[in-house]
């Protein structure tokens, strides 16, 4: 027959010590295992940001980003002619020649860090509709005035309006502020193309050619055209697989959050098991009047594992919250890292969703199971006679 929960309950109550220390240190595991997940969630979700399907990426055929690319003025006039290129209301096409060069800033905790400049016009801004203007306006074409992104101004030092953005020479006077949907583009500061070029002594000189197309069709044939015209020596892939290819940069992060979970679960489980033996041993005259009075070597085993697992989805739930509220409080700012695809920063919030909490108490689950199984299995493996006379 099943062992009665009252049981269980009783007994995790009655030894609030060693309990307490247990569900704290599960607690503990699951929180940094959450928090680096969350790490790596936040910035997958900034390269999954949603662009048109019908957005098109020109590089330099061996460019991993745009921040690698180098092309001139002729490879944008012999994409602008391409048939397909969608229009705006006004009659122009949907094409944004843009150069891309990284600038060396201090953050606010005092380092330095390479963060990306975007030279562009009017049509980039067409092109990426969720790019929203939040305090102060566009910069005006020919002059040295720049915008910047919110996480941008929140993560490094002399990015608000008015203050003026120095490096090497180089100097934009900050007007507005932006928010681009959790995209790449919130990482950046944005100016005028003719002075980015000729700020950095580049004239003439492109990195990347953005467009968009009128249909699915066209934008298969504009990709084949481009990459077929062995003059310009360009390759074309949509924004959502350019985006893609430099997710890789979350892979590392995600396999730290896997390693660091299984070193310090291991331990966990070490402390569960400790906990649990010590329960037995404590309990060795209760678990042996049990068997006496019928209960089956299966009940008891089921008892003590499940006493386990609900201590360590205990720890679980608390180290679920622990993580939300850190994330909330002491990370609520944008934080960062290097994107090896472009050596800039690439900046993203700590993405704590639905999806890794399950996960979390999954996994203090299987502390509970690894942790109270041997133990449990011990319990239930108790002489009658011999636990009795030794109790």
């Amino acid at each position: 027959m099943p062992l009665p929960v009252r049981y269980n309950w009783r007994n995790v109550f009655g030894r609030k010590i060693s309990t307490g220390m247990t569900v704290a240190g599960i607690g503990l595991v699951v929180a940094v295992y959450l928090l680096v997940l969350s790490l790596a969630e936040g910035m997958r979700k900034t390269f999954e940001a949603p662009v048109s399907s019908r957005a098109i990426v020109a590089l330099r055929v061996g460019a991993q980003s745009d921040a690698m690319s180098i092309m001139g003025l002729s490879e944008y006039e012999a994409v602008r002619t391409l048939p397909g290129i969608e229009s705006d209301a006004a009659g122009r096409p949907l094409i944004s020649p843009e150069i891309v060069v990284l600038i060396r800033v201090p953050r606010k905790d005092g380092r330095k860090t390479n963060i990306v400049v975007r030279g562009v016009v009017d049509e980039a801004f067409a092109l990426r509709p969720a790019l929203k203007i939040v305090t102060g306006r566009r910069f005006r074409p020919g002059t040295s005035e720049a915008i910047v992104s919110s996480r941008t101004r929140q993560r490094f030092v002399g990015m608000n309006l008015g203050e003026t953005i120095s490096s090497a020479g180089q100097r934009w006077t900050i007007v507005g502020v932006f928010e681009a949907s959790n995209s790449p583009y919130d990482s950046e500061v944005w100016a005028d193309l003719n002075n980015v070029q000729a700020q950095t002594h580049r004239e003439g000189v492109l990195s990347v050619i953005r467009l968009r197309a009128a249909d699915d069709a066209a934008r298969g044939r504009m990709m084949t055209a481009i990459e077929g015209d062995q003059r310009i020596k360009l390759a074309a892939k949509t924004e959502k697989q350019y985006f893609a290819d430099q997710s890789g940069a979350a892979k590392p992060i995600e396999f730290l959050a896997y390693l660091v979970g299984i070193i310090m679960a291991v331990g966990a489980s070490f402390g569960a098991m400790n906990t649990m033996y010590a329960q037995v041993t404590a309990r060795t005259r209760e678990i042996a009047t049990m068997r006496a009075l019928g209960f089956s070597r299966g009940a008891v085993l089921a008892s003590f594992v499940a006493e386990s697992v609900a201590l360590a989805l205990l720890g679980g739930v608390i180290g679920a919250a622990a993580a939300a509220l850190a994330i909330h409080t002491i990370w609520a700012s944008p934080t960062g890292t290097q994107n090896f695809a472009t050596f800039a920063e690439v900046l993203f919030n700590f993405a704590l969703t639905p999806e890794l909490v399950v996960r979390g108490l999954l996994f203090s689950v299987g502390i509970g199971l690894l942790g109270g199984f041997f133990p449990a299995l011990r319990a239930s493996r108790l002489q009658i006679t011999g636990a009795l006379r030794r109790a």
